[in-house]
């Protein structure tokens, strides 16, 4: 008998915030701490909102390239990802609603694998159908300009 696989699956965390800056967040058996800068009167303890935000799509990247590289039979290697965004501060300053706050981000993926460059750009089209996080991103309006090489 064949085994289903969960199609839709509950993800949870717990934050616990003290003041106005910093969470401290867990799930499974993991924490982390949510923060800002002492320039924002937080205590720089850990990544902002908007940090984490973007640290999660070089994850998901990573981690989603893999498994599009596998199902390729492509040999990715690892991978260094930068990400910079630009980002309409008016919403955070509470100067007026923004729309899209994450308006373009610019995603570089280099590989150390022996992956091929036409191999790369089709592990990045896979990657774009199956990311949540660009999916999340994107659904939302932001523009993410990719940019997947070869480590020179």
């Amino acid at each position: 008998m064949a085994i289903k696989m969960k199609t839709s699956v509950t993800l949870s965390i717990v934050a616990v915030c003290h003041g106005h800056s910093i969470a401290h967040v867990r799930t499974r058996d993991l924490a982390a701490i949510i923060d800002e800068p002492v320039e924002r009167h937080g205590t720089n303890l850990g990544f902002t909102p908007t940090d984490t935000a973007l640290s999660a799509l070089a994850g998901c990247t990573n981690t989603i390239g893999h498994k599009c590289a596998v199902k390729l039979g492509v040999d990715i290697g690892n991978l260094n990802i930068s990400a910079k965004c630009q980002f309409n501060r008016l919403g955070v300053t509470l100067a007026e609603e923004i729309d899209v706050p994450f308006e373009q981000i610019e995603l570089v993926v280099i590989s150390d694998g022996t992956a091929t460059h036409d191999e790369l750009q089709q592990v990045a089209a896979e990657v774009a159908k199956y990311c949540p996080l660009a999916k999340l991103f994107r659904g939302a309006g932001t523009v993410i300009n990719e940019d997947w090489r070869k480590a020179d």
